[in-house]
């Protein structure tokens, strides 16, 4: 299917009718898609280098300078107002080929692996060439020789390549190709060539280099795979059969990669607290700003690698009752290691028949609705977080204040388990809001009033959401030609997934057409997946891809689509 939509991308109307008409022929193109078997996914996380993607500063945690022969620069000036990682050869001497060399190398930790790399560089080569000998840099890896990216004046980089003295210039964006991820990352200036020549004597640039690049900012996706243990567990949350007030929990952990960040509480599968774990010195601390949702530091193992913690649980968070309690520990990369699976009981004691609010009544009326509607039911996309407002009156429209709501949440899945949402309390007029976060599945929302203190409700009120599910999709290369491959990678967004994956849908169309099935892939248990296809005839053409997240009973989100990503066939 995918091999006709080749051939007809660029052909018409009529091609794009032919095109929506052999959708019946998809099963015998299947195959056309070498998917492998799944397999386990580490956790991911960003390292922001010189700069973040806002602007301020960031050190150049994981890479270390080297230089050899005489006036080679390799200077970090990341702190100062558009400085850079700068390897640089100084102008006016004569050298011989490989013998001066200035270089940044950036190491992944142990059992780790860059999984992405954007650099943004610029430099020149503005000390010229002899024959059989140039200056030159480039950017290799993950061996100093891979290169893939590079300026040399002998091959017409007479000018540079990118934006000197402006960081961010979209000339000076490089995106590490798929095939030079590893462990280890170059830059690196110098003079090359025969050893029987030798690089001109010159000015240089207007800095006096004769050969330089500056590595403005680079934004560093690291992958782990090693989880984090845990033990020595103790503590009342861990042994008592009945609990009130606030619980501790002590234990143990640590980590192999980038440290020990959080632990997670989930009752009956809601997240209802997470606790810091170590600051290590304020290096373990997530900077955000990705865009695929990620979280981003600043340092290669920004947190501690091992921590003895003892961590406090307020029960007053759910309601009282026998509940699931799941307690885990992550780490920087979200991998995850189970301190405390077990049921509790929640009692915390409250004054028997006591009034509920200030003019607490059995005649009460709740209001309630999502905030920017008047509808019970709210559809929306993955991302958004919403709020719901409401009011609490007694007869006559008189507020009940300082009351407590009892809100029962339901995901929207077979066997999902109903979590209480706690503290949703009315103010002096009578209002209140409830804002879900934005990773929030579908769900049914029950609000509850009971006029006393353990009593049965008075008066309730239902509402649904319906969330659209996120996928997040990343396709490499972007340009590619007949018996070349294209690879997918990317994860459902949110879950719980099931147990044994979520089924994808991977669609593709020439710009303008319809979207023709051409695979069904399965994510795994973390909800991440990958696929492959090979192009059978040559282009040149454009595409489009999505994965298309069909609803299902045991996943909580209704069908969604990751975004479009366009590639080139030439």
């Amino acid at each position: 299917m995918v091999a006709a939509l080749e051939r007809i991308s660029n052909q018409g109307p009529r091609a794009h009718r032919l095109c929506a008409a052999a959708t019946a022929l998809l099963a015998a193109c299947v195959m056309a898609s070498a998917i492998g078997p799944a397999r386990a996914i580490a956790g991911q996380y960003h390292v922001y280098s010189c700069r973040m993607p806002n602007g301020e500063v960031a050190p150049a945690d994981g890479w270390s300078p080297s230089a050899t022969g005489a006036a080679t620069v390799t200077d970090d000036t990341c702190s100062q107002a558009g400085g850079a990682l700068i390897a640089g050869l100084m102008a006016q001497r004569l050298r011989a080929p490989d013998t001066s060399v200035a270089m940044w190398a950036f190491a992944a930790p142990a059992g780790e692996t860059l999984t992405s790399a954007t650099l943004w560089r610029a430099g020149d080569a503005a000390g010229g060439k002899n024959a059989g000998a140039t200056y030159e840099f480039w950017l290799a890896a993950p061996a100093e020789t891979d290169i893939f990216d590079e300026c040399s004046y002998l091959e017409n980089c007479t000018a540079g390549t990118g934006t000197i003295g402006v960081p961010w210039s979209p000339e000076n964006r490089v995106v590490e190709p798929a095939a030079n991820l590893g462990a280890h990352l170059y830059l690196r200036a110098t003079c090359g060539g025969a050893a029987e020549y030798s690089c001109p004597v010159n000015t240089g640039d207007s800095n006096g280099y004769a050969a330089v690049v500056y590595l403005y900012a680079a934004d560093l996706t690291l992958e782990q795979s090693a989880p984090p243990t845990a033990s020595n567990v103790s503590g009342e949350l861990a042994t008592a059969p009945t609990l009130e007030g606030t619980s501790d929990l002590a234990f143990s952990a640590s980590d192999p990669g980038s440290g020990v960040y959080e632990a997670v509480f989930s009752v009956e599968g809601h997240v209802v607290q997470t606790t810091a774990l170590g600051g290590n010195g304020g290096r373990c601390r997530n900077v955000g700003q990705t865009a695929d949702g990620l979280p981003a530091f600043l340092y290669v193992q920004p947190c501690p690698a091992s921590v003895s913690a003892d961590v406090e649980f307020d029960t007053a968070r759910v309601t009282n009752g026998e509940h699931h309690l799941v307690v885990t520990v992550i780490d920087v990369a979200g991998n995850a290691a189970t301190v405390l699976d077990r049921n509790v009981t929640i009692n915390n004691p409250a004054p028997p028949g006591a009034s509920n609010g200030t003019s607490a009544s059995p005649q009460a009326t709740l209001s309630l609705g999502w905030k920017g509607t008047k509808s019970e039911h709210l559809a929306s996309g993955f991302g958004v977080a919403h709020t719901i407002g409401g009011r609490l009156t007694g007869p006559g429209g008189a507020p009940i204040g300082g009351a407590e709501l009892d809100v029962l949440s339901t995901p929207d899945y077979a066997g999902a388990s109903t979590a209480s949402i706690p503290n949703v309390l009315t103010s002096a007029n009578g209002s209140f809001t409830l804002r879900l976060p934005a990773d929030v599945s579908s769900r049914t929302l029950r609000f509850a009033y009971s006029n006393q203190v353990g009593a049965a409700p008075v008066v309730t009120r239902t509402l649904t959401l319906s969330v659209r599910a996120g996928v997040a999709l990343k396709i490499t290369p972007r340009s590619a030609s007949v018996g070349r491959s294209i690879y997918f990678s990317g994860r459902l967004r949110a879950g719980p997934v099931p147990p044994g994956g979520k089924l994808l849908v991977l669609e593709a169309r020439s710009p303008g057409g319809a979207w023709l099935e051409f695979d069904v892939i399965r994510s795994d248990a973390r909800g991440r997946f990958h696929a492959s296809y090979r192009f059978k005839f040559p282009g040149p053409a454009n595409y489009q891809f999505r994965v298309l997240c069909e609803a299902e009973a045991d996943y909580p989100f209704a069908a969604g689509a990751s975004k479009v990503v366009r590639v080139f066939e030439h």
